[in-house]
């Protein structure tokens, strides 16, 4: 007799996840092979977790039950398992049943499902985390309901069930309390869900940044090389917890190493190890991951670079199956300057001043400017994490942390790519919405960030200005450069927000004056007339106008220039000046910068009082102009608008016109005009009708059902809507002038092919259309974009938006704000709004369309890019000229999945 064949293993199943306390494990389907594992397991639960588990004393699996718990069909049966280190934390599984209970093969829709949990490790989140991929695997296998019997003294269980977020059910039958959940995934679930990654993920980063032990492994017997000067810095910062040096070449006998103690092996040291600093060549991390997994260590910092790709995805694929999270390869290091820890695992020579600036890198060499800029100024840090190349631990990771924790005001991010953009602008809202600014330097920019070898996140395929618009939409601070991002950063770490944009210009000095009067001008701020101190202002005369600008209602930021004068004699001058400042702006609830020209000293005396000082004016005011736009999206986003509900909107024909439109499988498709017309009609956008004008006949009937004037354009994709390559016709009031357009536009004189058309090819028949009222041509355009999201974007027709770029961007879903904003955020606005005397556009009716086209893409996933070219905003509504529709089967949404580490 034939045994039935083992179905074929769900790989996509697997995932690395984050724990409550911080560690990782790896969750994977239960397979054949697992029969020892799960024996060993189910003898390490106690008699109590079992009861819970079968309802009676089942001291031992018997042979039946092992393969029963081991074999499955990944349909109807399927088990999950948590492991660290190849062994069983804990398992889960579902059998499909019919209404009564009894086992049944789909279409049944419900299942039964259970868990079992080692007790040494209760409490760690297993049974949430497995609950969330095994109801994903559930989903994925046309399951829409869990069933559980659960014991009432068994109120862990209980909970996991009741705090999932879940639509549930709960009855008291027999002694057993049953539970049932509706597996569709709700705000509430989702919100559980993100929740609790927050907290696991935050707490994964605090587990690095705050250790209590340090196992340096590399450190040579001869000081040089990274892994003694990370010993040295670690005993020179006066770190808390215990540090130990681990060299594999440690002379017999010796037992010390850079003044602590020292072993061959991470595996000699007889204590707990929370953080391991990897300092060998990258041939040698392999081997050293392996014996850190077995020690148990927490967390490593891999400092060696050449790591090739595979290299890199063994290594946390390794250190992940140990629970182990990784910063590096090609880390510099981490600091923490909190006082109950002063960490400095990194080759910095000294640990930086206590701050409230929490910073992340990349690059080593973009921490270590980073770091010397920030001392130079006299400013101080709460945290630095440098990852390298990003294998493991992210920015992402790192905001998860910084979002709760009190030491951090402000945080700098020097990042190679945003690999993640939709949960990196998710978590940045967050936090910035939360009052700790976000600000970004993204390196390579405009060059499609690092190349794929160097890092481990490649950068995304979003063009670079529609990420930058999302990323201003999510609160985040964009700077140009390094220095722009310390610059900013200074500002946002002490000083309060400004209310409103009109500044007060105080100096001594005329010139530096209006350079940072016209500074703010250029960045769109409201300057006063500058206040010069005449004669030869001395320290008092400058903390005198200060106080009084700062008094002033009609003032909210103070830009305070400085030169050397007969008032401000050196050397003690600048100390002086510092003085006076300092002591004017304490307390005070506007933000006050300083610009100053050869006044040694000055900052570092400004320094200590949390007051910002720049070498330029124009530095001083961009930083400035930062501040004001981010205080004004915190207003915005303490108030968000509301996204309309249109009661015209038609889903389910919507649906009806869309179903079979992107099966499986299938790649991107343009839907017909006549199919794309009547999608948004559905959603109450009406399209123009253009009707075909075969030949002069044709175009004159269609000018008679349709009414004169009438347009007569080019189907050509080169030249439709195009009249400066001759595609368009428009006013043609009578038969005559439409029939010598025609043949304008069919014959000799027709539009050139486009490139690559070659000089034979034949123009597309024109169509004709109905005269638009006059207005403004702008162009709507909705794209769903599998790493962002979906994305709204506007901009005037032509060259505004093709040529310049000049094309705003919004990530759904949109609010009434949002929409508002979107149309107001290009710079070719005033055009729509009574621009050189013409008659101001409807915006509201522009608005509109903007809110019912983000409503189509978020009801149907499967419209994949809509484009609406032109569309015609006149002083009373709007007028949609042409309309493409792209549909493709629907990305997954990992946002909205089980909680999973990203694969390397």
């Amino acid at each position: 007799m034939r045994m039935p064949a083992q179905p074929p293993y769900p790989a996509h199943w697997e995932a690395d996840v984050v724990l409550r306390d911080g560690g990782t494990t790896h969750i994977r389907p239960i397979t054949p092979d697992d029969a020892r594992r799960l024996v060993g397991f189910y003898e390490r639960v106690s008699d109590q977790s079992k009861y819970y588990r079968f309802f009676a004393p089942y001291p031992r699996l018997s042979d039946r039950d092992v393969h029963r718990f081991t074999h499955h069909d990944y349909v109807d049966r399927v088990g999950l398992a948590a492991t660290v280190g190849g062994e069983f934390l804990a398992t889960v599984r579902y059998d499909r049943v019919d209404g009564t209970g009894r086992a049944a093969p789909a279409p049944a829709d419900r299942a039964e499902v259970a868990f079992l949990v080692q007790d040494a490790h209760q409490g760690r989140g297993l049974a949430s985390v497995l609950l969330e991929h095994i109801a994903a695997v559930a989903r994925e296998r046309g399951i829409r309901r869990f069933e559980a019997e659960v014991l009432p003294a068994n109120g862990k269980m209980i909970k996991v069930f009741t705090d999932a977020g879940y639509v549930q059910r709960r009855s008291f039958a027999d002694g057993a309390v049953h539970l049932s959940l509706d597996l569709e995934p709700t705000a509430e679930s989702v919100a559980v869900m993100r929740a609790r990654e927050q907290r696991a993920e935050a707490r994964s980063v605090e587990r690095l940044l705050a250790p209590r032990s340090v196992a340096v492994i590399g450190a040579g017997r001869a000081p040089g090389g990274a892994g003694r000067t990370v010993l040295a810095g670690l005993r020179s910062c006066g770190f808390r917890g215990e540090v130990y040096a681990v060299n594999a070449a440690l002379p017999d006998g010796a037992t010390e190493l850079g003044g602590v103690p020292a072993f061959r092996s991470v595996r000699d040291i007889g204590a707990p190890v929370d953080l391991a600093v990897v300092a060998v060549p990258a041939d040698r991390v392999a081997a050293v991951t392996e014996d850190c997994g077995e020690h148990g260590v927490q967390g490593l910092l891999v400092l060696a670079t050449g790591h090739t790709r595979e290299q890199r995805r063994a290594l946390v694929a390794r250190a992940r199956s140990y629970g182990m999270r990784v910063i590096g390869p090609g880390a510099f290091g981490v600091i923490n300057t909190a006082s109950d820890v002063r960490l400095n695992a990194s080759p910095a020579p000294r640990l930086p001043r206590r701050g409230r600036i929490g910073l992340f890198t990349q690059s080593a060499a973009i921490g270590i400017a980073v770091l010397d800029e920030l001392d130079g100024r006299g400013a101080g840090l709460s945290t630095f994490l440098s990852a390298g190349s990003r294998a493991d631990v992210s920015g992402n990771d790192a905001l998860q942390f910084w979002d709760e924790d009190p030491h951090t005001g402000v945080v700098l991010m020097y990042l190679e790519s945003v690999g993640n953009p939709r949960k990196f602008t998710r978590l940045a809202r967050r936090t910035a919405a939360a009052g700790t600014p976000v600000v970004v330097v993204r390196g390579g920019r405009h060059s499609g960030g690092a190349p794929p070898h160097d890092h481990a996140v490649p950068a995304g395929g979003a063009p670079e200005s529609t990420v930058s618009a999302l990323l201003a939409q999510a609160g985040v601070i964009e700077a140009d450069t390094a220095v722009e991002l310390v610059d900013t950063g200074l500002l946002l770490a002490h000083q309060p927000l400004p209310r409103g944009p009109r500044v007060a210009v105080i100096g001594n000095a005329e010139a530096l004056a209006l350079v940072a009067h016209d500074a703010c001008r250029a960045q769109a701020l409201g300057p006063l007339p500058p206040v010069v101190l005449g004669g030869a202002p001395d320290a008092g005369d400058f903390g005198r106008a200060l106080a009084a600008a700062l008094r002033d209602p009609e003032t909210d930021a103070v830009v305070v220039t400085a030169v050397p004068g007969a008032g401000l004699g050196r050397p003690s001058g600048a100390d002086r000046l510092a003085s006076a400042l300092a002591g004017a702006a304490a307390g005070a609830d506007k933000p006050v910068v300083v610009a100053h020209l050869a006044l040694d000293g000055l900052a570092a005396g400004l320094a200590g009082h949390g007051v910002p000082a720049y070498p330029a004016a124009e530095r001083a005011v961009r930083a400035l102009a930062h501040a004001v736009r981010h205080a004004a999206w915190r207003t915005r986003a303490a108030t968000p608008g509301r996204v309309p509900q249109f009661d015209d909107i038609d889903e389910a024909r919507a649906a009806r016109l869309l179903a079979g439109a992107a099966p499986a499988g299938a790649g991107p498709a343009r839907l017909t005009d006549e199919a794309a017309h009547a999608l948004l009609a559905a959603y109450g956008i009406a399209v123009a009708p253009a009707l075909p004008a075969g030949d002069p006949a044709a175009a004159a009937a269609a000018a008679a059902r349709l009414g004169y004037p009438v347009a007569l354009k080019s189907t050509a994709p080169h030249a439709r809507h195009r009249a400066d390559l001759g595609g368009v016709r428009l006013g043609l009031a009578t038969e005559g002038e439409l029939r010598r357009a025609w043949a304008d536009l069919t014959g000799p004189g027709a539009p050139p092919a486009a490139a690559g058309e070659g000089a034979g090819a034949r123009h597309p028949r024109p169509v004709v259309q109905a005269m638009a009222p006059r207005g403004v041509d702008t162009v709507v355009r909705a794209t769903a974009d599998p790493a962002i999201g979906a994305v709204l974007s506007f901009g005037l027709a032509g060259p505004p938006s093709e040529l310049l770029g000049d094309v705003g961007h919004r990530l759904l879903p949109v609010t009434d704000r949002d929409a508002a904003a979107l149309v107001r955020s290009i710079r070719a606005a005033p055009m729509l709004f009574g621009w050189r005397g013409a008659p101001p556009a409807d915006t509201a009716a522009l608005e509109e369309l903007l809110l019912r086209l983000g409503r189509l893409l978020e009801d149907r996933p499967e419209v994949a890019a809509v484009g609406l070219d032109p569309v015609v905003v006149a002083p009373r509504g709007v007028t949609v000229l042409s309309a493409a529709v792209t549909v493709a089967p629907p990305p997954a949404r990992a946002d909205l999945g089980p909680r999973r580490l990203p694969a390397y």
